[in-house]
């Protein structure tokens, strides 16, 4: 009965704020009816599930059909999206939304294949949390292009029983390392996890760091990115294997720390420590932490082609997506653990009270570390292969 009340004061609660603003009225009303294909990746049950959840709140309050296209990858339906310009539609394409950040972004939006200046529109952007990267994907301008749906942080994972101190900055990492050699390791590259690790040392050692909004310049590239490689040369001998192998995924990682081969293990998504701890694949006392100055983080969104068939319920289901009711489910680690893109503060208390319970337990919040240009990871990506990845 409590949870019933809850979701209807949650909806009470959204409704009550889009009621106030005429022209949402006629946009929700244009979107009636209407269905969208809403391009996903479609790896995770819980995702898939979260999202068949948000299709039946959709239909009920707004009268929208929700129809999840699942990708493996977000690129095929970028593909399609340019095949259907090619081709010269203009109107009728077959993705209404689609999941979306980083590169895959970029190369629609800068071929003026997205509808854009919609997203800080919405009703539910006022409580938003603007301290995270959400007007910016990859350094790149968001523009309107795109409306916030999640984050994530990359952070390191320690057990506080085996590890008393936790190292803060890179030196205290390398020299953690050299104290307890064959103990510390890092994703080999191409993984998203391992590339990020990368991508992490290179914004926290270079003395360039503007350089990393742009795309990287040939003629200037090595000259940013030698604080990496110098780091990487020191790191190296004292990691597992002597940095000569590495492991393939972080998951590989987190039973490594499990079995106390490795002494930290990496995510990309804070609320997966208490997954594990809930899973009893790690003891209570293993924490998510982070660099002092902070962590690479990113913000993951949902997109509008500008030759979308239901643009109106495109719209809607963005909104819905970031609303409270949305954003609360969503961080619930028993449906799906994905963190938050609002700020509590900004919500009604009891809203707020709701959200802070789905906060990690085991988390260290450190603040966040915007990604470089999108063009830089598989410039890392190609150079650490070259120097590293034959050994």
């Amino acid at each position: 009965m409590r949870l019933c009340s809850l979701l209807l004061s949650l909806l009470t609660f959204s409704f009550a704020a889009t009621a106030q603003q005429p022209a949402w009225d006629a946009l929700r009303e244009q979107a009636r009816g209407q269905t969208v294909y809403f391009n996903a990746w479609g790896g995770d049950p819980a995702v898939n599930a979260y999202v068949e959840w948000a299709g039946g709140e959709l239909k009920e309050h707004y009268g929208v059909t929700l129809k999840m296209v699942r990708l493996s990858d977000a690129a095929d339906a970028v593909k399609r999206i340019q095949s259907e310009a090619a081709a010269g539609r203009k109107d009728n394409g077959s993705v209404d939304l689609l999941w979306v950040n980083g590169e895959n972004f970029h190369t629609l939006k800068r071929a003026g294949l997205l509808a854009e200046g919609w997203a800080e529109t919405l009703p539910n952007w006022r409580y938003v949390d603007q301290r995270k990267p959400v007007r910016e994907d990859f350094s790149e301008p968001v523009d309107g292009a795109e409306a916030p749906w999640g984050s994530a942080q990359l952070m390191f994972i320690g057990d506080r029983q085996r590890t008393s101190a936790f190292p803060r900055d890179a030196d205290a990492l390398l020299a953690f390392a050299k104290a307890n050699p064959g103990r510390v390791s890092y994703p080999r590259p191409p993984d998203f996890t391992g590339t990020a690790f990368l991508e992490q040392m290179l914004i926290v050692l270079t003395d360039q760091p503007q350089a990393l909004r742009e795309p990287p310049n040939p003629a200037t590239f090595e000259n940013v990115a030698a604080p990496l490689w110098r780091y990487l040369d020191r790191l190296h001998p004292y990691l597992w294997r002597e940095g000569k192998s590495f492991p393939p995924t972080p998951a590989r990682m987190d039973r490594m720390l499990a079995d106390s081969e490795l002494l930290l293990s990496i995510t990309f998504n804070p609320a997966h420590v208490d997954n594990l701890i809930a899973r009893r694949q790690l003891p209570a006392t293993a924490r998510a932490f982070g660099f002092s100055q902070g962590m690479l983080g990113n913000v993951h969104f949902v997109a509008i082609p500008a030759n979308a068939k239901a643009n109106a319920a495109a719209q809607v289901v963005a909104n819905f997506l970031m609303s409270p009711q949305a954003q609360i489910r969503k961080a619930d680690a028993e449906v799906w653990g994905d963190p938050t893109i609002l700020d509590g503060k900004l919500l009604p208390a009891p809203l707020g009270e709701r959200l802070a319970k789905h906060v990690p337990a085991s988390l260290e919040p450190v603040p966040f570390l915007a990604e470089p240009n999108a063009a830089w990871v598989a410039a890392i990506e190609k150079a650490w292969l070259e120097r590293y990845g034959s050994r």
